[in-house]
């Protein structure tokens, strides 16, 4: 009895229920001791990334800046999203019978956060690497960093910060590891499987993520980079290779302009280019504006009246030259430091934020010319070689980048512009404030410093009308003595395109240019300003009606829009000067039995120059409106009417001959204003 006592435990540990249990028992033991590591190294994880951001980073501060940007990247916000990570871990200790599940849940929840900010880290740490090299070329810093490091991590040994700063990499790709390995312990019927394969699943997508987008920023880092090269420098990149490039790209381009092959179309892109190109000109004409102002504002601070003896004795004189040396020294100096330091600076910097992501949106272009060949040719062919396809490769990895991070530049971008513009008026505002308290001694003594603001207010707005008046009485009465507004003349010789345009396409297609052009694209034209052109297309291909298509009689390409005005035909300068100059007075006529026609410019001594006239040439000579002019010919070399050899200023040169008018009484300005 007793030895068949003995002999059943045995033979219940060899059945297979109990062979089942161990195995159970042994899986749950394997799943407990996977999940104890995990929560252990992510413990000690968090500790090494804290010394480093802290301990180490305060260390180093004798490191520029943007060094210790660059090697620490965004280590605070893996900190901040592992700290809560980490607790999260923890709090599921507490629930024994559902920690694996929720376990498998955390990491689903997280793993969006968790690829945002460690794909940042990541993409920066070949530049990271890349500054540990050039300090290794200094020796003292060198050894100095090192003692650094072994002082606050002595397990670093001799790779020093190189060891710590490869730590998140190494982490980010250990979670899928950790997490199927807490899966193959872990029983296929139980509920937390299927949790835990998609955690798993979603963990390496992470990685993927990670290591593409770390490609893209590879792949854009070669074109960010804004050269400034010498004509000489550019010539000597030429080689075989690059003019086919080129030339295969420029033979795409004509293609589509011709309409022979398709463009390719992306919406969203071109709304977020356009969105840039916005904002990159709002910056660079508030930089322009800025730099004035700036030049003004020097200009404004050397020139010192109160240092000059007006020689009025005391008094008001006196206060006023105290007042202005107070605000010279002290005031306006103060501003333009802050200026500088707070407008200025930060512009300068956003400008050249934005010069690297303008660079990357024109080889964009560029790549996806090529990109648009080599899918024509897989369609025709089926095939590609290696090297188209990595053409291709190049272009969807921009393009995904540029879609990716465009729409968060362009909002950065904005609100950074929008700072710089409110402080610019804070700035002005607190100028105000400070003149207006040390003048307010001077205020006493203003004419009107008795009136409300309301009745001061309404006292200027009554003098602003009194004076518009005024002025439009006077612009009624100057335009009824004046000659009708002319055209721009027409540049010297262009008398036989026009009439060659004229003929082709006939007056109502023809334009004349209002502003010199300078053509950016490839298919856009240089105009000089007065150039007659005619219309073909009143947009490009694309459909921009803001691109026209012209015809100079030569050449053919694309114009903005906004620089063409409609060409009038300008009449014969006989019927001109007949509707400019009638014969109102026949006592002043000398009677002759055959009327002669009336030239160009009247053959008289001297004439007004009714318009401002800018010379373009050395041949041609510059006018004022009002300015005494002395007609030499009534007409060019070449005999035609329309520009009048005359003499200003002890200069003599070429001038529309519509921008003058005769002078019909020694009156300064030539003519007299209607009562």
């Amino acid at each position: 009895m007793a030895d068949h006592e003995t002999d059943e435990p045995s033979s219940r540990t060899g059945s297979p229920d109990g062979e089942g249990r161990v195995s159970g028992e042994r899986l749950l033991l394997h799943q407990r001791l996977a999940v104890r590591e995990l929560i252990d190294t992510e413990l000690s994880y968090l500790h090494m990334l804290r010394l480093c951001a802290s301990d180490i980073r305060s260390c180093l501060q004798q490191l520029p800046q943007g060094d210790l940007d660059v090697l620490f990247s965004n280590i605070d916000d893996v900190i901040k999203v592992n700290s809560r990570f980490l607790h999260d871990l923890q709090e599921t200790a507490s629930r024994k019978e559902e920690q694996v599940h929720l376990i498998g849940n955390l990491f689903l929840e997280c793993h969006e956060e968790l690829e945002r900010v460690y794909k940042v880290y990541c993409a920066s740490y070949d530049q990271a690497l890349l500054l540990l090299d050039t300090y290794r070329r200094e020796p003292e810093l060198q050894r100095e960093i090192q003692s650094i490091i072994e002082a606050v991590v002595p397990q670093a040994g001799p790779s020093g910060l190189s060891f710590l700063l490869v730590i998140p990499l190494q982490r980010i790709t250990k979670y899928p590891l950790l997490l199927q390995k807490i899966l193959e312990n872990t029983v296929p019927d139980a509920s937390a499987y299927p949790v835990l394969q998609r955690a798993v699943s979603a963990l390496q997508d992470v990685n993927t993520n990670i290591n593409e987008y770390k490609r893209r920023k590879e792949v854009a880092s070669k074109y960010t980079k804004v050269e400034q090269l010498t004509l000489r420098e550019r010539l000597a990149r030429l080689n075989t290779h690059t003019l086919s490039k080129k030339t295969t790209r420029l033979s795409q381009l004509l293609k589509q302009e011709a309409g022979l092959v398709p463009r390719t179309e992306d919406k969203e892109f071109d709304d977020l280019e356009e969105r840039f190109h916005w904002v990159s000109l709002c910056v660079t004409e508030m930089k322009n504006n800025v730099a004035v102002y700036l030049d003004n504002l020097e200009a404004f601070l050397r020139f010192r009246p109160q240092e000059y003896d007006l020689d009025i004795p005391g008094g008001p004189v006196v206060q006023h030259c105290s007042l202005m040396r107070d605000l010279q020294l002290q005031a306006f100096p103060h501003f333009k430091q802050r200026l500088k330091g707070l407008v200025w600076q930060p512009l300068c910097s956003l400008a050249k934020a934005l010069a690297g992501p303008q660079n990357l949106i024109k080889k964009r272009l560029d790549k996806l010319l090529d990109f648009e060949r080599v899918e024509e040719k897989l369609l025709e062919v089926g095939s590609v070689t290696y090297e188209e396809q990595e053409a291709r490769h190049t272009y969807q990895a921009l393009n995904s980048l540029l879609v990716a991070e465009l729409p968060q530049l362009n909002q950065l971008a904005t609100r950074w512009l929008g700072q710089i513009l409110r402080t610019f008026v804070g700035l002005q505002r607190e100028l105000a404030q400070q003149v207006l308290q040390r003048a307010e001694g001077s205020l006493a003594q203003l004419p009107h410093y008795h009136l409300s603001e309301p009745a001061f207010r309404k006292l200027v707005e009554d003098a602003l009308g009194q004076t518009g008046h005024q002025l439009r009485s006077f612009q009624e009465n100057f335009e009824k003595v004046l000659p009708p507004p002319t055209m721009q003349p027409l540049l010297p010789g262009a008398e036989r395109q026009v009439q060659a345009l004229l003929s082709r396409y006939g007056p109502e297609k023809l334009y004349q240019v209002t502003s010199s052009v300078s053509g950016a694209g490839t298919l856009d034209l240089t105009l000089p300003r007065g150039q007659i052109v005619a219309l073909l297309q009143n947009k490009d291909t694309r459909g921009n009606s803001s691109r026209w298509l012209v015809d100079t009689g030569g050449h053919r390409g694309y114009v903005p829009a906004g620089k063409l005005d409609l060409y009038r035909v300008i009449p014969r300068q006989e019927e001109v000067k007949e509707q400019e100059w009638p014969h109102k007075d026949s006592r002043h006529l000398t009677p002759e039995p055959t009327p002669a026609p009336v030239p160009s410019v009247p053959v008289v001594t001297q004439v007004v120059a009714v318009y401002p006239f800018v010379a373009r040439s050395s041949h041609e000579v510059s006018l004022q409106a009002g300015q005494l002019v002395t007609v030499l010919e009534a007409q060019d070399k070449k005999g035609n009417p329309e520009w009048s050899l005359v003499e200003v200023n002890e200069q003599r040169g070429y001038v529309p001959s519509s921008f003058l008018a005769r002078a019909a009484s020694p009156a300064p300005w030539g003519w007299s204003v209607p009562s």
